[in-house]
């Protein structure tokens, strides 16, 4: 019963126009499935990171590759008004440069020919270890960092035996652990750079303490140039990229490249890649009511949270057979939903 559930929740969540609730769903299914028979599926279950290997493996079988791309990111959904938990907490966004109260989730997306499979996701948790007196303000800390967690999502997938040769990462997991844990497992690494990172031209320097940070380096967009990263000891490629921000101003983004048989074009190419995860996260918030659920508990929002992903995934398997993409699929059943309703309205009127 547990698979019909998933399966009904999650074309629930596919489907629906608004807050992903209990009710609703008993509602859509016209009182055959309780409130309370949802609600005690959504406490008792105990979702993660196995469960959802579990139901795209086989997909992820069917395109993988090995010169796919693993590409890690996290995203945090704004949750004003609910409840603190050890999920439900504030946590750095950077993408508005500011503390947000909400959930923050760690997600590793495979894409190999086209298609983007989420293959792990990790919730992050803080637990409380001070508290002000007079405020009443709680202090937390995330019991695992990030980058460990993005660690240990890397050695599952290769002991699951994923076939991918490239890590796309951004600024924040562009450290020296990572670089030197990604090369133990033998797999590649494309990361973005922080302008102040220091960099050695050659083994000479290098070993002469001359270094110079990489916003200084003379490069053209999509020139490359091989050196030394300070404080990581392989030779690597930097590659510089060049574009044009909304407002006309210029941008600037260096990567770095574990790969020095590549040369600037390729490891743009492949790092342009790393944008399905954001495609991912936009979808995960539009598409399928990640933050549109009023469950309180931490079960509940955790398994709400993995069955909003299972949908995400469900939604690019109609992508593949459909040919539209989640926003064009998602518009089809909505204005579906609009003509029945309608017509509905006439009859009612009529009658």
């Amino acid at each position: 019963m547990q698979k019909d559930y998933t399966e009904l929740y999650t074309d629930y969540l596919i489907s629906g126009n608004g807050y992903a609730t209990a009710t609703g769903l008993s509602s859509m299914m016209d009182g055959a499935i309780s409130h309370d028979q949802i609600t005690r599926f959504l406490s008792k279950e105990a979702f993660g990171p196995k469960t959802l290997w579990q139901h795209v493996k086989k997909s992820v079988r069917e395109v993988e590759s090995e010169e796919a791309c693993l590409i890690f990111d996290d995203t945090v959904q704004e949750k004003k008004w609910s409840d603190e938990s050890d999920i439900m907490c504030w946590h750095f966004d950077h993408t508005v440069g500011k503390s947000v109260r909400g959930i923050n989730m760690l997600n590793a997306l495979y894409y190999s020919n086209e298609v983007s499979i989420p293959i792990s996701f990790e919730i992050i948790k803080k637990l409380p270890f001070s508290s002000d007196l007079e405020t009443k303000k709680v202090k937390r800390k995330a019991i695992v960092s990030k980058n460990e967690l993005m660690r240990n999502m890397i050695n599952v997938a290769v002991n699951n035996q994923l076939k991918f040769r490239y890590i796309l990462m951004d600024t924040w997991f562009s450290a020296k652990e990572n670089f030197e844990f990604i090369q133990k497992k033998g797999k590649e690494f494309i990361a973005a750079l922080k302008t102040n990172r220091l960099f050695a031209t050659s083994l000479q320097n290098k070993y002469d303490g001359n270094f110079s940070r990489i916003d200084e380096l003379e490069l053209s967009d999509k020139a490359s140039i091989r050196g030394y990263l300070k404080g990581y000891d392989k030779e690597v490629l930097i590659v510089r990229r060049v574009f044009t921000n909304k407002d006309g101003s210029t941008g600037i983004l260096n990567l770095v490249c574990s790969d020095i048989n590549l040369d600037g074009n390729c490891v743009s190419t492949i790092y342009e890649k790393r944008w399905k995860v954001e495609e991912y996260h936009k979808s995960l918030k539009h598409n399928v009511d990640l933050a549109k659920s009023p469950t309180k508990t931490v079960r509940t929002q955790s398994n709400h949270i993995f069955l909003s992903i299972l949908s995400f995934f469900k939604l690019e398997c109609l992508k593949i057979k459909h040919k539209m993409n989640h926003f064009a699929l998602r518009a089809k059943l909505l204005i579906r939903a609009n003509q029945i309703a309608f017509k509905e309205l006439q009859l009612m009127k009529g009658a």
